[in-house]
């Protein structure tokens, strides 16, 4: 995800991160590390190009720099999105692990999942978002792995 737009805020104390879809982000300057203070402002503060566009530099007037990614600030803002592709990642990654344990080919893995073999790879790509959990379980499944699915109310911060 690639940040249009950074501003510093000092008057609500967070900077202020856009991305493309125009979507804003606060993240406190409390959260930061080097952390700004009153006696100790921001100098600069810019996209990182070198950084892909994905974070955001500042240089402190002391001289501290520090740097902060934008799936720190998803994160932190418990983006929807962001914990879904998170969560995605984390079964793929166990299916990955499981595949090797196994010792079944992906060719009988496809045909077990009745599907093809572009697709499983596509499947087993930490990368691809656009799998569904249906997807990921009856793979899981295959492995011969139980998956529970269990909510619960969030802690009190």
């Amino acid at each position: 995800m690639k940040i249009r737009q950074v501003v510093a805020n000092n008057r609500k104390g967070q900077l202020e991160l856009t991305i493309r879809s125009g979507q804003m982000y606060p993240m406190p300057y409390a959260k930061l590390n080097p952390r700004p203070s009153a006696k100790n402002r921001f100098c600069d503060v810019y996209v990182d190009k070198e950084l892909g566009n994905e974070a955001v530099t500042y240089v402190l007037k002391s001289g501290a720099e520090g740097s902060v990614h934008i799936d720190h600030v998803l994160e932190y803002n418990q983006d929807p999105d962001h914990l879904a592709e998170l969560l995605s990642h984390k079964l793929t990654s166990e299916a990955l692990k499981r595949i090797e344990k196994s010792g079944l080919s992906r060719r009988e893995l496809a045909r077990r999942l009745r599907t093809s073999l572009p697709q499983l790879y596509r499947l087993l790509d930490p990368t691809n978002t656009r799998k569904s959990l249906t997807q990921q379980i009856a793979l899981l499944h295959v492995l011969d792995c139980e998956v529970n699915l269990v909510v619960t109310p969030k802690r009190a911060a």
